[in-house]
């Protein structure tokens, strides 16, 4: 899988975080694809589904920070250690599991988060 393809995902992804528009959201996914924002959850099904999921639950613009940190693949999946800072909310390290379809959208995608414990200095 080119490291092209997986970092305009990923990219294009941020820019539908940031904005949660409909259009940026259905961009990223098929419109048959299944998202779970953790492993064993019911999945959203298809992009109708997952543009409802993403919209329920926005972030509002500037309310996070995202720092990627490693990406790999297996050629037919690519996947993302991350670290995602919510001033209001802490602070969880993330990886997904994205597959991409032939024209550059997700087919599937699977998260996994942790919240940081707070520290006491």
């Amino acid at each position: 899988m080119s490291s092209d393809r997986i970092e305009d995902w990923l990219d294009r992804y941020e820019r539908a975080w940031a904005s949660n528009s409909p259009d940026d959201i259905r961009s990223l996914f098929t419109d048959d694809a299944t998202y779970r924002t953790e492993p064993y959850a019911d999945p959203a099904d298809g992009v109708v589904e997952i543009i409802e999921l993403w919209t329920e639950h926005a972030d509002d613009t500037g309310s996070w920070s995202f720092e990627r940190g490693a990406v790999a693949d297996d050629g037919k999946r690519f996947f993302v250690e991350a670290v995602t800072r919510y001033p209001e909310h802490g602070t969880y390290s993330n990886l997904w599991v994205v597959r991409l379809s032939p024209d550059g959208r997700a087919s599937e995608f699977t998260e996994w988060y942790m919240h940081h414990p707070e520290s006491h200095d």
